[in-house]
């Protein structure tokens, strides 16, 4: 059998290197920040998650001992994977549902709605600490004025963040209040739906509700998944609202020789993150923070990637 031989001119692999090296050349700047950023702590983390390290001595390897720790002598993991699953379901759904419906509310309004936009945006703006430190002053249950106006209208006055059923719907509420990014990506999402295609529907005979679903959703279903992904993943890295609000519910604000339990009340705020933190930090077993760390990062790619593919069901096939 006769041999196939290279018939490509010297000169057209000469251009076609000059390319690769060009295309490398422009591509240089992410594959570095890709590398240093990305690839290299998450192949770190793997590679710590089966070794035993406090941070001091040399790494030893440890085989699957540190995941059998976290699975099943690590008292809290259980608990603290339930409550960052919870938020992940409760409050992603409802931030995308209120952040949808108040922008929606704003791009009919007909005067004001620049008042509207900054006062509900604003909140947004403030650091997640005070903003979590004034929340938990307001919702005190035995001075703070919320419950005040409750117990003035004979309505049921919660523990709020004291009260280990009531913690994470009272974080929720936090999220909800600084729904102003999710609003202006809406808004935005939302004046760009064709008038005309209001005005078919209209002439169709559709309802507010037919126009919801057949014309407003499938044009800003692809900006849906982006709120709903991105907000997937900012709530699995879930940490400084939580410890924030248990500390200044537990009256622990600050100051050395305090004792505080983590996830204040009884376990209701804790979550994968402050996990890492405790392991890592507190307890010097960098070995079982990194384990933690990659099942934080396996449920992130795992939420995303059945979101994304899934994404037909409620996009548009243009």
């Amino acid at each position: 059998m006769a041999l196939v031989t290279s018939t490509v001119p010297p000169a057209l692999r000469r251009k076609r290197r000059r390319e690769r090296a060009r295309t490398l050349a422009f591509l240089s700047p992410w594959l570095v920040g890709f590398g240093f950023f990305f690839l290299y702590p998450l192949v770190s983390t793997v590679y710590f998650s089966f070794m035993h390290y406090d941070g001091f001595s040399a790494p030893t390897f440890a085989g699957l001992r540190n995941w059998d720790y976290v699975f099943t002598d690590y008292p809290s993991f259980w608990k603290g994977l339930g409550n960052t699953l919870w938020l992940v379901v409760v409050m992603v759904s409802l931030r995308v549902v209120f952040g949808l419906g108040i922008g929606m509310l704003i791009t009919r309004v007909k005067s004001g709605a620049g008042f509207f936009r900054t006062a509900f945006y604003l909140p947004y703006l403030a650091p997640p600490v005070a903003a979590t430190m004034a929340f938990a002053f307001l919702l005190n249950p035995g001075t703070g004025p919320v419950n005040h106006l409750l117990g003035e209208l004979g309505l049921p006055q919660p523990g709020w963040f004291t009260d280990p059923s009531w913690s994470k719907p009272a974080l929720t509420m936090l999220a909800l209040w600084g729904i102003g990014d999710l609003m202006v990506i809406f808004m935005a999402a939302l004046l760009d739906v064709p008038a005309e295609q209001y005005e078919a529907a209209e002439l169709d005979g559709a309802g507010s509700f037919q126009r919801f679903r057949y014309v407003t959703l499938p044009n800003i279903s692809p900006i849906v998944v982006f709120a709903v992904v991105t907000g997937v993943i900012q709530t699995m890295q879930y940490y400084t609202q939580a410890i924030v609000a248990g500390k200044v519910a537990s009256g622990v604000i600050g100051g050395s020789g305090q004792q505080f339990e983590p996830g204040y009340p009884h376990g209701s705020t804790w979550t994968l993150p402050q996990m890492v933190y405790n392991l890592g930090f507190q307890r010097f077993d960098t070995g079982s923070a990194c384990v933690v760390a990659v099942i934080l990062f396996a449920l992130s790619m795992a939420f995303t990637s059945i979101l994304l593919r899934r994404k037909s069901g409620f996009m548009n096939e243009d």
